[in-house]
């Protein structure tokens, strides 16, 4: 990995687990209840939380978007979720959200306080170079629409005013500016999305368990499996061979390179300063509990 690549690497881990909250935390299940959706388990808050910035969508975009949820998965929740609440009031509900587990998690006076408000302004000075780059498209293809991801839609969305929330909405532009470039890097490796899955696992990303969440069946995960083995990159025990590595690695490798740009558009003394300034806030988020310690992400895993 370069030396570029692993700051850009570095800045995902930081920011990442300060998005993940949305997800996870009790205010959030409360908010989404309060709108009307099932919060027996997580899975039609998140398809709500997280699609909202595309609209009213329907079940293939965000197949297409979201890439590594089982179609069926998706159709359980969506469209269904604007039925439940329209997406302006899912957006609304979600930075309410956000600004009640952050003040339960950080405290009142810090989010308020000065360190938030320089990292809000460093973050989304990130986030809008970020919002000025084209979307990356699959391998031969200048690029997608700008509407079909979710990276452009977040960056389209008005900026909170409240400093927290700010920090907030740059995680989560930054983020899935991230996924839109991980999608193409997966589609340049010639990975459908249960074959991504599955390469992930190979390479101890997460256990196959963890990747059940995702929705795909035996049959599907199986298959998959054997047109990994078919190419040389999976061994009959389910691991990675060399050639299985090689290509994960490439692929994790073009998705740092996708997200370089906005971290140059800051600048490495500006890059330096947020990282110092995240640092006590992400220890106080994974150490929580809140966040699940193993994830389909890799995050301390690649």
């Amino acid at each position: 990995m370069t030396g570029e690549a692993a700051r850009v690497r570095q800045m995902w881990h930081l920011l990442e687990p300060l998005h993940a909250v949305l997800y996870y935390a009790p205010a959030a299940f409360e908010e989404a209840a309060a709108l009307g959706y099932d919060t027996e388990e997580r899975w039609a808050s998140y398809f709500a939380w997280r699609a909202a910035p595309l609209g009213a969508a329907g079940a293939d975009e965000v197949v297409r978007t979201f890439h590594s949820f089982a179609p069926a998965t998706v159709a359980e929740y969506v469209p269904a979720s604007w039925a439940t609440a329209p997406p302006e009031a899912v957006l609304a509900a979600r930075l309410r959200a956000v600004d009640r587990s952050y003040r339960a998690l950080f405290g009142d006076r810090r989010v308020e306080g000065a360190d938030f408000a320089e990292a809000a302004a460093l973050a989304r000075r990130a986030a809008e170079a970020a919002s000025d780059l084209r979307v990356p498209g699959p391998a031969n293809s200048a690029s997608r629409p700008a509407d079909s991801a979710l990276g452009p839609a977040n960056s389209a969305l008005p900026w909170p005013d409240a400093p927290h929330l700010a920090l907030w909405h740059a995680a989560t532009v930054l983020r899935e500016h991230r996924g839109d470039g991980h999608i193409a890097a997966l589609g340049a490796a010639g990975l459908d999305p249960v074959e991504s899955l599955v390469s992930f696992a190979a390479v101890g990303a997460a256990r196959p368990e963890v990747f059940a969440s995702r929705g795909w069946g035996e049959q599907e995960w199986g298959a998959a499996r054997q047109r990994l083995q078919e190419r040389g990159l999976l061994a009959a025990d389910g691991t990675a061979t060399e050639a299985g590595r090689e290509l994960r690695a490439k692929v994790e490798l073009r998705t740092d390179e996708e997200a370089a740009a906005p971290w140059r558009a800051l600048g490495e003394e500006g890059r330096v300063r947020l990282a110092e300034l995240l640092g006590e806030p992400w220890l106080e988020t994974i150490g929580s509990g809140m966040l699940p310690g193993e994830n389909t992400l890799g995050i301390g895993k690649v």
